[in-house]
Parts: structure tokens; sequence; C-alpha cells
């Protein structure tokens, strides 16, 4: 049966209207607010990297316009009939995942993001036909299922990358056993992922080493965020020395590189894992594998369960992401830099235009 979709409630909102990668001011239409919905003012929403390659149809499956968006963080100002999680007033987030089928193996497992029809928040297809647009918007509406409640002494802008960077690196860590203390961990790339999966290596009790390109960051991983190592992954000395000798590691890296050298800082039966995205193959040589019994494996976002699990955690342990807080009408600026790899680590945009909450 076909649904039309009833969207009668304004909104504004910031969307690219074409390739040009330019973001404008929006006016759109939500829909109206269902029996199973929570309808939230959006307070700040993360600028991710992949906001970036669907504002400029990188990947050829952009729907303009496009409003981009998914690490929201806001204030629940109303909630259908049949929802009894979520109250008014309530601190809430909304991250990658928009809807999904609700009745597949992964759904019933709470692995909505490997649904055949999950829905992403932005520049995806809903139950109703109608295209989502993300958290670049004062307001949305979404399904109860779908929305995470933030700890009280989390802030709500620094929490807002959570949604994506924090359960993209806590999801794969949990399921290879990182969230015990006395591992070893390799965390390649210092951004966005990167600072994350430092700040989880440290509260869970494992010994973290930063692996970058940039020699520059080593006073900042070990100062700022109390890595117990540093190597730059260009000083061949440097990586031989620390051979063999990590439990884990994960890959944050969205640039082509070599596994090669990377898998030989694993110990045997070490785990290595993948969590970006990217835009061309990378070298993956066999040798380092077999003599290693190592293992590589992809992980992408998490299920709700996982992220609300993630959340709370982060209440537990007081993390959050570095910020730097942007004004709508610097978006387009922003993006820029983001796209100059120039933040750190992560802009969020001050949608309500207020005071931190």
């Amino acid at each position: 049966m076909e649904v039309t979709p009833n969207h009668t409630q304004t909104v504004t909102g910031w969307a690219a209207m074409n390739e040009s990668g330019k973001i404008e001011p929006f006016i759109f239409k939500r829909r109206e607010t269902g029996v199973d919905d929570v309808v939230i003012k959006v307070q700040y929403c993360g600028m991710c990297h992949t906001d970036l390659h669907f504002i400029q149809n990188d990947w050829g499956i952009t729907m303009y316009p496009v409003v981009p968006g998914h690490e929201i963080t806001g204030v629940v100002t109303k909630v259908g009939t049949n929802v009894s999680g979520f109250k008014v007033g309530d601190r809430v987030g909304v991250g990658c995942i928009y809807a999904s089928c609700l009745d597949c193996e992964h759904c019933r497992r709470s692995e909505e993001n490997y649904c055949d029809k999950v829905t992403l928040t932005y520049n995806g297809i809903f139950w109703d036909g109608s295209v989502t647009y993300g958290g670049y918007s004062n307001m949305i509406v979404a399904h109860k299922r779908f929305v995470v409640r933030i700890p009280d002494n989390l802030p709500l802008d620094a929490a807002a990358p959570l949604l994506c960077a924090g359960i993209t690196v806590y999801s794969p860590m949990k399921q290879h056993g990182m969230l015990k203390s006395g591992g070893s961990l390799g965390v390649v790339g210092l951004g966005g992922l990167g600072h994350v999966a430092v700040k989880f290596g440290k509260a869970f009790g494992l010994k973290v080493t930063v692996i970058s390109t940039s020699p520059a960051k080593e006073r900042e991983a070990r100062e700022r965020l109390k890595a117990d190592d540093f190597i730059v992954s260009t000083n061949q000395k440097q990586m031989q020395a620390m051979t063999r000798s990590l439990d884990y590691i994960i890959d944050t890296v969205s640039a082509k590189h070599s596994l090669g050298p990377i898998l030989e800082l694993l110990k045997v039966n070490g785990k290595l894992v993948l969590v970006a995205a990217p835009d061309q193959p990378v070298e993956l040589p066999s040798f380092p594998l077999i003599f290693g019994k190592r293992t590589v494996s992809g992980s992408m976002t998490g299920g709700m369960k996982e992220t609300q699990e993630m959340m709370d955690l982060c209440g537990e342990h007081n993390i959050t992401c570095d910020i730097e807080l942007v004004s709508t009408d610097r978006i387009n600026e922003a993006l820029a830099r983001l796209a100059r790899n120039d933040v750190r680590y992560r802009f969020v945009i001050n949608i309500a235009g207020n005071s931190k909450l």
C-alpha cells in the first residue's frame, strides 16, 4: 500500500542545493508527529566528513537538496501517545540511523545498522517514501527507537559527535573484547575518530599507542589525550621497535594506505579493525596475515542498544569529544576547513545559537 507523506511542520534548515558544495538556508517540512515519534528541538549538530561526501556528491548517490547532519543533540518538545521512554524536556540525541524494518534478524538483535532496509538520518528514504533531512536544522521528528538519552553530566555540544565518531569506534571495541583492561591498543590516525578511540582505550584500561604520519601530534597525543606511546608510521626504526607489541589496532585513516606495516605491529592472533572508508582500496599484503595469524575486519557505526550503552559509559567516564563550536553562518567556512582536516577534532554547529547546555 502506498503511503502519502504527511509533512506539515515548517522547519528552518541549511542545505546543499547542488554539487557546488555550498550550504545555504533552506525551509522545508517535517512530518506530523506520529504515535511513536519524539519531536526534538535541535541544539547542536556535529559535522562529519561524511557530510562533505554527500554535499559534493562524491559517491554519486546524493538526492538534492540535501540537509546533512547525523550527530544531533537537543531537547524533547513533544512525544507521541505510544512513547513512554521519553518526556518533554529530556536531553536526547539522534545519530546515523533514522529507521529500519524493525523485524529482520538484525533488527531483532538491535543491529539496526545492518538491516537491509536501514534508512540514514539524511539522504535516505523513509517508510512513507519521503527523503530524510538531517540535523543542520532547528527541529527533527524521530521514531522513539532511534533516539538516545544523553547523560546529564555531558554537555550537549561536546556529546554530539559521540553519536557517530563515538559509536563507530565503540562498536568494534566491544565486539573484539577491548573493553577489559590489560590489553594493548594501537590507534592509527589522530582525528575525529582516533581521538575518541584513545579516550575509550584509556578509560577501559588499555595501553594505548597512537600511530600517525605527523610527528607534530605526539605532544597532543601524550599530554592531552594521555596516550602511553606514539609512533611515526613513516619512521621505520620506530615501527620495527614496536613489532608484535599490540593486541588490537583501530585504523581510522580515510586515505589510501598500506596495511602491511601496521599489521606487523600486532602480536600473533592480533586484530585490526577498519572503521574509516578510503575512496580507494587499501593495500593488504598476505604475508603479515599468514605469518602472524592476524585478522582484519571492518565495522560501521552500531545498533541502537549499543549506542545507548556507549553514551551511558561516556557519562560514567566523563568522555566527550574535543570540539570547535561554529555558528550557522559559518558552516561553509567550517566545511572548507574540514576538507583540509583543519580541525581538532570535530566541528559542532550551534544550531540554537544559545549558550552551552
